[in-house]
Order: structure tokens, then C-alpha cells, then sequence
């Protein structure tokens, strides 16, 4: 028993950390050279501080590998049926659960201060973190700026993109006086328990627990901002998520599913909610998820709509509102244990 944990644990060290980089100096690019001169000149950023640093950078090629093979939507475009029982089985599990609660109960002053300033619940802003970060245990290994000037600068499907994160990134670095070359986030270059990409720092991140500091790898700045995150998304705080409708057969395919595409009720008489409990007259989406045996159907209210803001899948919101929802459970059956 002993030798299968620590197997698991040396393939979990392995998995996590990113594969060999190649060393490479990217002042001769000229793609580089145009970005270099573009933040001397706009961002008033030193020149020759910048070509130092783009002079040794290590190529991340396990970053790269994501945006360059055929993209996928997770998960959901699968050969054989059953593709969220896969999902949910990988990621909603009875651990991420368990430390939802534990984590609930640690920071409970600090969800119940963001719910009241954001009007967020806190079943959700742990499920974020829980989904995003394992609760601050995976926040990853990658070099920040090696990743995000490997995306930027060598050929992918969203250069653009990761140059515009790359030069928040080095906006945001300068201004906490921090040395890029230490930061360490995900492959994509996302940051902290909330994994909040450079761009989002500036309008999203918060310093919560009032340091003079925004710090995303500690708990109460990653409480504030993600629920500052659902506020300016559209959240609120009175209506539900999302309820579990019926329809004939065990194929939905007379409507377009997913959460760009919304419907009066009215145009859905014959899916119809099977909780007796949801109030919500005003346009919903027809969230899809694919069972081994049918297609499970929910309607999604605006609230399902937000969580797809911080990540654009169907199945990412429906997994954090279900763990949302069990970690809620939980934590009130061991707060009614512990009175």
C-alpha cells in the first residue's frame, strides 16, 4: 500500500510539472523587437530591462502543445456517448467536496463579508477556487512569463491573445514590484487559488483583507475577487442557477443547447422543470449533458450564464454549480453535528 502512494505521488509530481524547456533568446524576433518598442514607447517600460529579459527565455513547449493541435471543447466532443459522466466523475469527486467544506468553514467571516458587499453565496465562491485551484494546492509550476512569451511568440491560434496577457502581465509585475521571472502560474498563465488571467487583475482582483496588497495565492483576496468577478458579470443574488428539467425520449435534439442560446418559457411547455420549487419566468438555456443512456436536460437562468464568464464551457458551470450545491450540503450537516 505503501509503494502504490507513493507511485501515485512521484506520477502526480511528474504530471504536474512542465516539461523540459529550450532556452531561447527572443530579442531577435521581430515580432518581439515591434512588442518591445510598443512598451518602451506606450507603457514607458525601460528598454533595456525588457531585452534582458526576453534575451533568456525557456520555451514552454507543454503550453504551446495546447494551442496548436485541433482545439476541443472539454470533454464534449467525445466519439461515444457519456462524456459528463467522464467529467463529473474526474472532477466531482468526494475529496474536492470535502476540502469545499473545510474551506468553507475557515474563511466563513470572509465569504460572509464578500456576500454581503457582492451579494455572491459562498457555496460558489469555494467552488471556483475548488474547480480552479484544488483550493489553492494546484495553483501550477509553469513560469509565468516563459509561458506567456512562448504563446505570445510562437505560432498558435491565439497569439494575439497571450500578447495582450502578456503585456498585463508586465504592467501588472512593475506595478507590485515583483520580478517577472518569479512568478509561477498555469501553462496558460493564470495566477493564484482563482487563476485569474493577467488582464483580469487590473479590473477584477481586490485587496480584501485590506493589506495594500492583491494577492490571488491568499484566500481572503481570492474570496473578494472572485466574488467581485460574478458582481460585475451579472450575478444575482435572488434568483436561482439552474433546475433539472424532463422532455420525451432520451436524445434532446429539437433545440439548440448551451448557454448562447436562451428561450421564453413559454416556448418550452413541453420541458418542464421537476423541482416544483423553481420561480423563474424570465428567458433560460438548455444545458445538455451527455449520459452513457440519454442526455440529462437543465435549464440555466442568467446566474448559469455568469459562471460561464469565467470559463466559456457548458460543462465547467454545471460542474461548479452541482459542487457548489454539495459542498453547501455538507457543510451544514457538519455545522448541525458541531451545535
Amino acid at each position: 500500500m505503501i509503494k502504490i502512494k507513493i507511485i501515485k505521488l512521484i506520477i502526480l509530481t511528474i504530471l504536474t510539472i512542465p516539461l523540459m524547456a529550450d532556452s531561447k533568446d527572443y530579442t531577435k524576433n521581430l515580432e518581439v523587437k515591434k512588442f518591445i518598442n510598443i512598451l518602451t514607447k506606450h507603457d514607458k517600460f525601460n528598454k533595456q530591462e525588457l531585452e534582458k529579459l526576453f534575451s533568456n527565455v525557456d520555451v514552454q513547449n507543454s503550453s504551446l502543445k495546447y494551442y496548436t493541435k485541433v482545439k476541443k471543447s472539454d470533454f464534449e466532443v467525445k466519439k461515444y456517448h457519456g462524456s459528463w459522466d467522464r467529467y463529473e466523475k474526474k472532477l466531482l469527486n468526494d475529496k474536492r467536496i470535502e476540502l469545499g467544506v473545510e474551506f468553507m468553514k475557515r474563511n466563513r467571516k470572509t465569504l460572509k463579508n464578500a456576500y454581503k458587499e457582492y451579494g455572491v453565496q459562498a457555496e460558489y465562491i469555494t467552488a471556483i477556487i475548488g474547480v480552479e485551484s484544488f483550493y489553492g494546492q494546484f495553483t501550477g509550476n509553469y513560469p509565468v512569463f516563459d509561458a506567456l512569451t512562448t504563446l505570445a511568440f510562437e505560432e498558435n491560434r491565439r497569439n494575439r491573445f497571450f500578447k495582450s496577457e502578456l503585456r498585463a502581465f508586465l504592467k501588472l509585475t512593475r506595478k507590485n514590484k515583483q520580478n517577472p521571472k518569479n512568478i509561477y502560474g498555469s501553462f496558460a498563465g493564470a495566477i493564484g487559488l482563482a487563476q485569474f488571467m493577467p488582464s483580469n487583475f487590473k479590473p477584477l482582483a481586490i485587496d480584501f483583507n485590506k493589506d495594500k496588497i492583491i494577492d490571488l495565492n491568499n484566500e481572503s483576496d481570492a474570496i473578494g475577487s472572485v466574488a467581485n468577478y460574478f458582481n460585475k458579470s451579472g450575478w444575482n443574488k435572488y434568483i436561482p442557477i439552474a433546475t433539472r428539467v424532463s422532455y420525451e425520449g432520451k436524445r434532446f435534439t429539437k433545440l439548440k443547447t448551451g448557454f448562447k442560446h436562451r428561450y421564453k418559457r413559454s416556448r418550452l411547455k413541453v420541458i418542464k422543470p421537476k423541482s416544483k420549487r423553481f420561480f423563474y419566468n424570465k428567458k433560460v438555456h438548455l444545458i445538455k449533458l451527455d449520459r452513457d443512456k440519454f442526455y440529462e436536460l437543465w435549464y440555466g437562468t442568467r446566474n448559469f450564464y455568469v459562471i460561464t464568464r469565467y470559463n466559456q464551457s457548458n460543462y465547467y458551470a454545471m460542474l461548479v454549480h452541482k459542487l457548489a450545491q454539495e459542498i453547501k450540503k455538507q457543510y451544514k450537516k457538519k455545522i448541525r453535528k458541531s451545535t
